[in-house]
């Protein structure tokens, strides 16, 4: 793979997809990534998952529980060209007062690379590859149906010959409101600094606020999720210059991105079907990369996603498949063993 193809990808990973911050802004930015199939399958960003899936502690650590004492999940993602990456995830029910310890890993590998010099003569050929190592805790708030929680993440990168190294909090806080069913969530994600720079300019990380809303419905087995990303940005969009105008004479008239252009790439809708059964479905669409990747006068169904679950006794299987464009998609594998 030659260094186009790089640069390709890594502009398509921080730019393009649902999971990355808004992009060219931050480093590290593999931390954005989605966690798991489910999550993948939801659309993206889902916060507000309260039950036994210790893989939605990576994301919002105010979602620790006691139900996820002793669960083990592996997710694994075939993303983009060569790229690939995981995560990792395990809880463990210390005791009904200190609640639950939970500890993760995000690894991404972006594969082997053809090196070139600056007159295009063949150099010795490369890679890159990231991971951060977190521990994190939660605890509801006494008398009251708020929980509160953190994630303290150390974080290694080596691109090529160099090497940085960094840390980062996330801080949760979520409100369950159990006869409705309704859970309400806001996380504050990769509140961090770099320790070491790749050279010498200390860059941001991506953090980003999240706000979610999912409510189970009543007598149906569907839960529906709602979410609000890059919240700590208002203006995310941008104009395509693919859809400018051009009049009889020449003229061309940019892309108009207006208040409600703003707000839809902000949004990710999502459904799962069955969601207490062995087995389940789950839909999701992202509004930002359904806008951002859409070819004009086309239809690619960038932004779709969708999957399922199969649990069979104190195992369970998930497989997601998200939709960039028509030329770009992804599938996540994932399973959670029961450990008790």
């Amino acid at each position: 793979m030659n260094q186009k193809v790089f640069i390709l990808l890594a502009s398509l990973m921080f730019t393009a997809t649902t999971f990355a911050q808004v992009g060219g802004r931050s480093t590290y930015q593999f931390l954005s990534l989605v966690n798991s199939p489910r999550q993948a399958a939801l659309g993206g960003k889902v916060i507000t998952n309260y039950d036994y899936d210790p893989t939605q502690g990576l994301f919002n650590p105010a979602s620790i529980n006691p139900e996820m004492d002793n669960q083990f999940s592996l997710n694994y993602t075939n993303y983009i060209g060569d790229v690939n990456y995981g995560t990792a995830a395990y809880a463990y029910l210390w005791d009904r007062r200190t609640q639950v310890l939970h500890m993760g890993v995000n690894y991404i590998n972006y594969g082997k690379f053809d090196g070139f010099d600056e007159s295009g003569v063949a150099t010795e050929s490369f890679s890159g590859s990231e991971v951060a190592l977190s521990v994190g805790h939660a605890r509801n708030i006494a008398f009251t149906n708020f929980h509160v929680g953190g994630n303290f993440k150390i974080i290694s990168s080596k691109l090529e010959s160099y090497s940085s190294y960094g840390v980062a909090l996330d801080v949760g806080l979520m409100y369950i409101y159990e006869d409705w069913d309704l859970h309400v969530s806001g996380v504050a994600r990769n509140i961090g600094t770099q320790i070491k720079p790749y050279e010498t300019q200390i860059e941001k990380l991506p953090f980003e606020l999240i706000f979610g809303i999912s409510q189970t419905l009543q007598n149906i087995p569907i839960r529906w999720h709602f979410t609000l990303e890059n919240m700590q940005r208002w203006n995310i969009a941008f104009a395509n210059p693919n859809r400018s105008e051009v009049d009889l004479e020449g003229n061309s008239t940019e892309e108009k991105i207006n208040f409600i252009d703003n707000a839809f790439r902000h949004m990710i809708v999502g459904i799962e079907i069955f969601p207490e059964s062995g087995f389940n479905l789950r839909l999701g669409y992202n509004l930002r990369r359904a806008e951002e990747l859409r070819i004009v006068e086309r239809r690619a169904f960038a932004g779709l996603s969708a999957g399922f679950s199969v649990r069979f006794n104190y195992l369970r299987l998930s497989y997601s498949y998200s939709k960039f464009s028509t030329a770009a998609s992804s599938s996540y594998f994932g399973v959670n063993i029961n450990l008790q």
